[in-house]
C-alpha cells in the first residue's frame, strides 16, 4: 500500500492492478473451444451462444464470436465434463467446429 498525505492527514491507498479477465479459469474438468469455419455470420454464432451456454450474454457472445474470427478459435465454455460434452455437441449440431479437451 502507499501512503498518501492530504492535507495534514496520511490515507491509505491500496496497491491497485489492472487485469484483463476473459471468464477463463484454471479449475475445470474440461473446455469447449470454437474454432473459425467462415461459415457461420456473427448473428448466427451469437444466437447459437446465447442459447446453448450458460449465463452467456450477446456481448460476450459477440466478443468470442470476434475472437473466433481473428484469432481462429476461442474457449467458449469451461466447466465439468459431463456439461462440456453436452454444450459441445449442441455447438456441433448447430454447425460450428468444436473440440472439447478434458
Amino acid at each position: 500500500m502507499m501512503n498518501i498525505m492530504a492535507a495534514s492527514k496520511t490515507v491509505d491507498v491500496p496497491d491497485t492492478r489492472e487485469t484483463t479477465d476473459v471468464g477463463i479459469g484454471q479449475d475445470f474438468e474440461a473446455e469447449v473451444i470454437v474454432f473459425n469455419c467462415d461459415c457461420h455470420t456473427y448473428q448466427e454464432v451469437i444466437s447459437l451462444f446465447c442459447q446453448i451456454i450458460p449465463g452467456m450474454t450477446p456481448p460476450k457472445a459477440f466478443e468470442l464470436a470476434w475472437q473466433i474470427d481473428h484469432h481462429g478459435s476461442a474457449s467458449v465454455f469451461q466447466g465439468d465434463v459431463k456439461h462440456a460434452n453436452d454444450i459441445g455437441n449442441k455447438l456441433a449440431r448447430g454447425g460450428l467446429r468444436i473440440e472439447v479437451r478434458h
